[in-house]
């Protein structure tokens, strides 16, 4: 099969240092080479993802008018260069406008919650069977179903492999937060929680430098660093998340947000360490209550979380990651996508 991926103007594929979708499209773009299939990537000049073709958006800005058209231009040139079976879009759906009525069938992936003027705008546009969309999880699906069209939940996946599974922990092992240090990611309930379990904490991730959230890690956050138990390593990269995590009794971010996906989750899981957060966004597909983690409502009940976490099965929470999360269940998925996608549109 030929296929044809686009990623946003202003990331590079792969990231030079850490990066999230942009590794999501480098690892299927490895992924399917491997199983044979020719890949194109279009993509912010620079990048270095070894492809069969590629070419570099000539707009670096996703938000301007005329950047879009002249994107949409060279992405209409790359079609007719690569002769693509299908199109895979990680990027900005008015990129694919020329494309909505043609001979090719289309994939566009959201990785947050979808504009539904615009979705509903495209499948008003779209050829009876041209375009599929995909969520990053099926609450984003979910929420683009709302404007129309066909959906599909597939999530993103983990560097299972470079993630070392840990089957035991010591008895004082840390709970560990790992994400943006953010009021919507929950780290002062986190701290919150560990204080009242006598928990030691460890907090990894950036912070804001200015603006409200450097008013939140000012305020609530940095005047326990050093204090109870609560240690602050800042940001930390693949290696160290792999150790961090697998030292780990849980990974706790009690996220106060509808959670688009959050690949830390999976991490966490494919290092054998249970997950605490809370019920919102793609949450409860990813833990299920008691067998990968505990989803909670309160700081009381992610204290009785932690006292409950140690009796969790780390090699179930490997095999969940293994099963549901690693790059060939999901490549496997979106494969599965693009033969059903190329099959609706044959149909008369």
């Amino acid at each position: 099969m030929r296929i044809l991926l686009a990623a946003d103007p202003e990331i590079e594929v792969p990231p030079r240092l850490y990066g999230g979708i942009e590794r999501i499209v480098d690892g299927l773009v490895r992924r399917l080479r491997a199983r044979g299939h020719a890949v194109c990537l279009v993509a912010k000049p620079g990048s270095t993802s070894v492809v069969d073709d590629f070419h570099g958006w000539p707009g670096r800005r996703s938000q301007s008018p005329m950047d879009t058209v002249r994107n949409a231009g060279a992405l209409s040139r790359a079609v007719r260069s690569f002769h693509p079976d299908i199109i895979h879009s990680f990027s900005r759906i008015a990129y694919l406008t020329p494309h909505l009525r043609g001979p090719v069938p289309i994939v566009m992936t959201y990785q947050r919650d979808p504009t539904l003027q615009t979705v509903g705008l495209a499948v008003k546009l779209a050829a009876p069977g041209v375009l599929t969309f995909t969520g990053c999880s099926d609450y984003i699906a979910a929420c683009g179903r709302r404007a129309g069209g066909a959906w599909r939940g597939i999530p993103n996946f983990a560097d299972i492999d470079a993630l070392k599974f840990s089957p035991s922990v010591a008895h004082d092992a840390p709970l560990v937060f790992l994400s943006r240090v953010e009021s919507i990611k929950g780290a002062h309930w986190a701290i919150d929680i560990a204080r009242r379990t006598g928990r030691r904490l460890v907090i990894a991730g950036n912070h804001a430098g200015t603006g409200p959230e450097a008013a939140y890690w000012r305020e609530e956050i940095a005047p326990w660093i050093g204090r109870d138990g609560i240690d602050y390593v800042g940001p930390v990269d693949d290696p160290q998340k792999s150790d961090l995590l697998g030292r780990a009794l849980a990974m706790i971010v009690p996220i106060q947000w509808d959670e688009p996906f959050g690949i830390v989750f999976a991490e966490a899981l494919a290092c054998g360490t249970p997950v605490i957060s809370c019920p919102r966004g793609s949450l409860p597909e990813i833990v299920r209550q008691g067998i990968d983690g505990f989803l909670i409502r309160s700081i009381e009940e992610g204290c009785a979380a932690v006292e409950k976490v140690g009796a969790i099965d780390r090699a179930s929470c490997r095999r969940r990651a293994e099963q549901e999360y690693s790059p060939d269940a999901v490549v496997g998925r979106y494969l599965d996508l693009y033969e059903d996608a190329r099959r609706g549109l044959r149909r008369p």
